[in-house]
């Protein structure tokens, strides 16, 4: 079956990005640590969806080729953007209730990466279609920027099915929507 994911690290402080929308406070830990674990949620995942800010910092973080060439990626923007070779990217525009239904077929049976920001991630959630979050929790304060989820009401309860602790200090926990 296929299940709607939020697969994201945060700040302790609940932030995805910093005050100017940089990475750099995540990119400091590499990504040695974290890399088979990635691999094998990506195996998984047939259709990523993001926003036109995420979609955008996909591009200038990798100019030559298309980070997810083997899923069928959703752009959701209102505005017109760049067409890149190298991947089936599709752009929309419209309530993630309504294209759900979309990236369910285009997923195959495989999984839906809600890869960012955090303004789309919420918009699924408060949709009611998120399943899981995988949070990897990175050992650092930021005290600003891009929340991690900024939903327009009070959640259902999630249930955590697990967690990693990484020789960094981060801490990966999978939580599933409670249903």
């Amino acid at each position: 079956m296929t299940k709607t994911q939020y697969y994201v690290a945060s700040s302790l402080d609940g932030f995805i990005a910093d005050r100017e929308g940089g990475l750099e406070w995540l990119m400091q830990f590499g990504f040695e640590e974290f890399g088979t674990g990635y691999e094998a949620f990506l195996a998984e995942v047939g259709v990523v969806v993001m926003g036109s800010a995420t979609y955008e910092f996909v591009l200038r973080d990798s100019p030559d080729a298309w980070a997810y060439p083997e899923q069928v990626n959703w752009v959701l923007s209102s505005r017109p953007l760049p067409v890149v070779p190298g991947g089936d990217i599709r752009f929309a525009r419209g309530d993630v209730a309504e294209l759900h239904p979309h990236w369910v077929e285009a997923a195959a049976g495989k999984n839906i990466w809600i890869v960012g920001g955090g303004a789309v991630a919420a918009q699924v959630a408060d949709a009611g279609l998120l399943d899981e979050i995988l949070l990897t929790t990175m050992p650092v304060v930021l005290g600003a920027g891009t929340p991690l989820l900024p939903l327009t009401s009070v959640s259902g309860v999630y249930d955590v099915s697990g967690t990693t602790v990484y020789p960094s200090g981060a801490i990966g926990s999978v939580y599933r929507t409670r249903r």
